[in-house]
């Protein structure tokens, strides 16, 4: 089972990718983590993706999909949930002729459906742990104590650079620009579904089941 989430920055991709994680065996493929990490390194292509995704601008492809491949090499898995991948009708491609150099393909598209006015609500409000991952909210979901995680009490809460208004909307057009038109792409395939991205976590993650067991 090999699973893509698409959706805008914030759609709540993450989340949802991590439950199915637990209850399929599956392993969760995230650029944007992968991508952070090498942002916050200091090789020299740390420093060249970190230019670019500070004023919130999408990274190209062969810097993507060198990461992608590297993670599909080493990794030995039931399936792979892509977070954040693809996002253009570039990678796209590229990640089908890599699955299928490793004899398997994708087996359903789910797109996060959001508003993206309520979009920016909810990001420019977020905050997550540096250990866990578990993300709050200022005003929907906030913490007793304004430094220590409720899920596994580490002291590393933090915002991301980029969850400032100025940045998501620029965010928000990339994804308008270059990744939606993967909608079109994987409807063609047959195997794009669509839930809504703004509902509970649990009735989201139940729509989700519902689509990977039909």
């Amino acid at each position: 089972m090999n699973i893509i989430f698409l959706g805008a920055p914030g759609a709540g991709k993450g989340t949802q990718a991590r439950k199915l994680v637990a209850e399929f065996d599956l392993v969760q493929l995230s650029t944007g983590d992968m991508l952070r990490e090498s942002q916050s390194s200091n090789t020299e292509i740390g420093k060249k993706v970190a230019s670019i995704m500070n004023p919130g601008e999408l990274v190209s492809d062969d810097i993507v999909i060198s990461l992608i491949k590297e993670r599909l090499s080493k990794t030995h898995a039931r399936g792979f949930i892509f977070d954040g991948f693809p996002r253009t009708i570039g990678q796209a491609s590229a990640l089908d002729k890599l699955l299928d150099i490793h004899d398997t393909c994708i087996t359903a598209v789910i797109e996060m459906k959001v508003d993206n006015e309520a979009l920016v609500d909810r990001i420019t409000g977020r905050y997550s742990c540096g250990e866990c991952g578990e993300v709050y909210h200022e005003r929907s979901k906030p913490l007793l104590s304004t430094s220590v995680c409720i899920k596994c009490g580490a002291a590393k809460l933090k915002k991301r650079v980029d969850d400032n208004e100025e940045s998501l909307r620029t965010r928000l057009d990339e994804y308008n620009n270059k990744t939606a038109p993967l909608i079109e792409y994987y409807l063609n395939k047959g195997i794009l579904y669509s839930v809504d991205g703004l509902a509970d976590i649990e009735v989201i993650n139940s729509a989700i089941n519902k689509i990977l067991l039909k």
